[in-house]
């Protein structure tokens, strides 16, 4: 009797489908029991609110940046694009649409990072 039944369980556990089911109750059912017993989060929340507002407050410094970031590389770009026009270089088209590319994206930059930390100047 005892053989039939091992038997029985092992043709049962042979299957893939079987094993991979009662793998993944095994982890839900841990998963479960970490989380109850995890307790409050009260903490976390509290330091990410502080994150949230320092960080709110150095917006406004970057985002002063980025406009500075963007007018050197005007500047440098400009005598960039002169320097290789006066060589007769063959591609200043190309790197002035680079440098306004540049420009814009670091302009673009500034004006949507307030936005997207939701920090209203």
């Amino acid at each position: 009797m005892f053989q039939k039944i091992k038997k029985i369980m092992k043709g049962i556990c042979s299957s893939e489908r079987i094993k991979m089911m009662s793998l993944m109750l095994l982890v839900g059912t841990t998963a479960a029991i970490a989380q109850n017993s995890a307790g409050d989060y009260s903490a976390g929340t509290t330091a990410l609110g502080t994150v949230t507002t320092e960080i709110a407050k150095y917006v406004p410094y970057v985002v002063k940046l980025c406009y500075a970031i963007a007018g050197v590389v005007a500047v440098v770009g400009a005598i960039s694009v002169y320097i290789k026009m006066n060589n007769e270089e063959q591609d200043v088209k190309k790197s002035i649409m680079m440098i306004v590319g540049a420009c814009i994206f670091l302009v673009a930059a500034a004006q949507a990072l307030p936005l997207f930390f939701g920090v209203t100047s």
